[in-house]
């Protein structure tokens, strides 16, 4: 039996009709006398849902035991015994309870589909796990409940349920989708028209990149070449040189004009040995190509306008941008170039624009580094020169009666002058075999036709005997000139190449921007090959393992032994670079060992910097681990100590306590017990930021609202408030500010003064809120600003200070996961000002505190003295 099919309604958001189009095509299905059942729907009490139910058969759910609760999940043997045609499905991304046949409902209905069940089920765009970083960003919530893009990109079907924010915000106001007492929180929070308008676009953006898989499958099915203008695809033509950044530049304002366009760059390389290009410009123009939101690409291919054609209509490409040449006039005798060939080939389906830009007609100037010392072109010119240019100018010659006999003739010397003078062109052009082929068929040519007797192949004068003798030696003597200046200029265009390749390979690698995949993709791209990957072994008996691999656009898979890879290069005893493609020729070689080098050092640094990183947080630990320790000893046994005693004081059967002394010493207990939940917060709060367990929720808030519950703790004497009520509303998690607002305000206060209160005040400044903490105390110098806000550091260990060390380490924790920053400054006239920055909320009105808020929140209350409790 075969494999069911899959078809999935994907929802922009929550609320928008999934569930109700499942059912309706369930029931539309039903109509046309399908087998189907429901596996499971879940209505959430929407009245209309629940109506759509009605009349189709639904299994009898299994119940699922856990934590003393009973739920309710997907009965996948009861749906698998039923055998039926179709089943819906919904929530496709939904966790079941522990204790269940599988961990996700996807994985449900995997079994369904091997079962050769076609299954109906649903979706939420924000539940797809390549966009849950994304669409935390938009929505200020994580989904706990995900599932891998694959499986939805599997489905034989994918259906978009949309609707504008404006409709589906109507739908909430009336009820349709939530309960009515949740109806303003979730308007106010999730439910935001830019939140909607967002998850709206990433369906639409998603779903337009699956059909386009969906048409480039049935254009490979059905061998279509020819190119369907669904959507602009703008490829632009690089050869490596400087114009290529106008090229991309002049792309994106061209893409930039229609909406959705797509920028791909692409550079087509010879496949015989070093790319002809600049390494460091093509690594310039991949940068640029990335940032302006385009891809690039790395072709191999000998016809570069047959493969850039190969390469737009491959991937349904619209338009070609390509620069005008930089070749100079007479380099044009040697071919068309590639602008005109692509514009003439490219047919009337691909729209071909040639830019001008700053290096037309200035030469290529790109350093030749292909196998071969002269192209193609040269070669054939020089042997259509060396060969059928003597016959051509013999049969010049003796048509108009040019021979040794004839006194209107040029003469000997001068034929030979002019036998010779195609014999260095044809050096020049070709080199030094169809050279020495223009010098032989020369000089047979001479003895025949010029030389006496004529028409044969003696020669009766010693002279002409020298002279041809000359001849020959001149041309074979010019050949080798010409051929040894060829092997010069190839060497050292070569060696600058490898130079320029190395220079910046080795700087990039020094200044750390280099990673291990970066650094094997260049190695593929520098020589042209299918995959590459750096392979390690712990002893020669061990199996290899790769330390990291690239593999070509087509899917190549990098080798997993050196034996299977077309060139290996040992690096070491125990480590080899693995290249498939190509054979390369020796002299490729050393540049490929000094890669090998280079990936072994990076491999190594990156070991030693995730080392480094561990050993980092493991001294980290032991400090705090020390720290911690002393606290304990003292600090937190200090009112500890307070508190026995007033106790046994007060259980004292030999001494009759008056009510004042039983007052007083209730009122230590309490003051020890407070000291104690003080301390013991701030450690907490210190381990939730050492552990990145804080996950703040910012609301929009007034100052005025926070600041005065972090004072209830302090004497009213000791503090004076300036909190303008016309400040702007800021966007902070309440909780995380009032704590760390009291402990800023409790440290002021500790080192202030008596007679000279601190002065906590605020004040608007553009896009930004600050909130003041002055005293009038010491100070602080300086060079121990940033000291003072290390875990257990208290400035010149104060005995007053009733503390361990952590009030100001634990507010900038607060501060700068809110996405503010807590420094310190001098207070004009003596003191310290501590300095707490916060954004400015986007300018909608405040947040009822009483609405519910998102899950995962931080919240804070206050103690019976005010102290806000973690």
């Amino acid at each position: 039996m075969g494999r069911g099919k899959l078809r999935i309604y994907l929802g922009a958001a929550p609320g928008v009709g999934k569930t109700y189009a499942m059912l309706s095509e369930g029931h539309r299905r039903v109509e046309r006398g399908a087998d189907l059942v429901v596996g499971f729907v879940e209505h959430h009490g929407r009245r209309r849902t629940q109506v759509m139910m009605h009349g189709l058969e639904e299994v009898p759910r299994r119940e699922v035991e856990y934590r003393g609760s009973t739920f309710t999940e997907m009965d996948v043997d009861a749906v698998l015994a039923r055998r039926p045609a179709i089943a819906l499905v919904d929530e496709l991304a939904h966790t079941n309870v522990p204790g269940s046949r599988n961990e996700k409902r996807w994985q449900d209905v995997e079994e369904l589909l091997r079962a050769g069940i076609d299954v109906v089920s649903t979706v939420n765009i924000q539940h797809l796990e390549s966009l849950g970083d994304v669409v935390e960003s938009i929505t200020g919530v994580r989904q706990r409940e995900t599932l891998p893009d694959e499986v939805v990109r599997r489905a034989d079907q994918i259906e978009l349920v949309d609707m504008s924010p404006q409709a589906l915000r109507r739908r909430m106001a009336h009820g349709n989708i939530y309960a009515p007492d949740k109806v303003d929180a979730a308007l106010s929070n999730y439910f935001r028209p830019g939140n909607l308008t967002a998850l709206r676009e990433l369906a639409l953006l998603w779903t337009a990149d699956r059909v386009d898989e969906y048409l480039q499958q049935y254009r490979d099915e059905h061998s279509i070449r020819s190119t369907w203008q669904a959507r602009e695809r703008i490829v632009v033509g690089l050869t490596g040189g400087p114009e290529g950044r106008t090229l991309i530049r002049r792309a994106a304002r061209m893409a930039a004009k229609g909406s959705g366009s797509e920028i791909l760059a692409v550079y087509i390389a010879r496949s015989d040995g070093l790319t002809s290009a600049s390494p460091k410009e093509l690594a310039v123009q991949r940068t640029l190509v990335e940032d302006l939101g385009g891809t690039f690409h790395h072709v191999i291919g000998e016809d570069i306008p047959g493969a850039l054609l190969e390469f737009a209509r491959g991937v349904n490409a619209t338009q070609i941008v390509l620069g005008s040449s930089r070749r100079k006039t007479w380099q044009y005798i040697f071919g068309p170039g590639v602008g005109t060939t692509v514009a003439r080939d490219s047919g009337p389906d691909l729209d071909v624009h040639i830019v001008t830009h700053d290096e037309v007609a200035k030469g290529r100037g790109l350093p030749v580094a292909r196998g071969a010392r002269l192209g193609r072109s040269r070669l054939i010119a020089g042997w259509v020169v060396g060969v059928a240019g003597p016959a051509l100018l013999t049969l010049l010659l003796t048509g108009t009666g040019a021979t040794l006999a004839s006194e209107a003739g040029p003469g000997f010397a001068n034929e030979v002058l002019l036998f010779l003078f195609l014999n260095v062109l044809a050096a020049l052009l070709g080199g030094m075999v169809p050279a020495l082929a223009s010098a032989a068929v020369g000089s047979l040519l001479l003895n025949y036709y010029f030389t006496p007797p004529t028409h044969t192949l003696t020669i009766a004068d010693p002279e002409n005997i020298v002279a041809i003798a000359i001849f020959v030696a001149v041309a074979v003597c010019v050949a080798s000139v010409v051929d040894l200046a060829a092997r010069r200029t190839h060497q050292a265009a070569r060696l600058r190449a490898e130079s320029e390749i190395l220079s910046f390979l080795a700087g990039s690698v020094l200044r750390g921007e280099t990673s291990l995949e970066a650094l094997l993709e260049r190695v593929r791209e520098t020589f042209a090959m299918d995959s590459v990957a750096l392979l390690e072994r712990e002893s020669d008996v061990a199996p290899w393992t790769c330390a990291g691999s690239v593999g070509s656009h087509d899917g190549t898979p990098a080798p997993e032994r050196p034996e299977d890879a077309e060139v290996d290069m040992p690096v070491g005893d125990h480590m080899a670079l693995a290249l498939s493609g190509r054979v390369l020729p020796a002299e490729d070689r050393r540049v490929l060992a000094a890669f090998a080098a280079q990936a072994a050092v990076v491999l190594d640094r990156q070991r030693l910097a995730q080392q480094a990183g561990q050993a980092r947080e493991l001294a980290e630990g032991n400090r705090i681990r020390t720290a911690l320790l002393a606290a304990v000893s003292h600090d937190l046994r200090t009112p500890l100590a307070a508190i026995k005693a007033a106790v046994s004081s007060l259980r004292s059967d030999d001494v009759a306590w008056s009510e004042e002394d039983e007052a007083e010493l209730l009122e230590g207990i309490e003051d020890g017990a407070d000291r104690l939940d003080h301390l013991v917060g701030n450690l907490l709060d210190m381990s939730r930021l050492q552990t990145g367990t804080v996950t703040p929720l910012i609301r929009e808030i007034d100052l005025d609202e926070v600041v005065p519950m972090a004072l209830v703790g302090v004497p009213m004497a000791k503090v004076a408030l300036d909190i303008p009520e016309e400040l702007p509303m800021v966007a902070v998690d309440p909780g995380l500010l009032e704590r760390g607002v009291a402990n800023i305000v409790e440290n002021a206060v500790k080192y202030s003064p008596q007679d000279r209160p601190v002065l906590v005040s605020a004040s608007a400044l553009g896009d930004r809120v600050e909130l003041r903490v002055a005293d009038g105390g010491p100070g602080v110098p300086d060079r121990e600003k940033d000291r003072i806000f290390e875990p257990f550091q208290r400035y010149g260990d104060a005995p007053r200070g009733a503390g361990v060390g952590l009030g100001l380490a634990v507010a900038r924790g607060f501060a700068e996961a809110m996405g503010g920053r807590l420094t310190a400054e001098d207070t004009p006239g003596g003191g310290m000002t501590m300095v707490l920055t916060l954004r400015v909320a986007a300018g909608r009105p405040p947040a009822d505190p009483g609405l519910p808020v998102q899950v995962g929140s931080t919240s804070a209350t206050t103690t019976r003295k005010g102290r806000p409790a973690t």
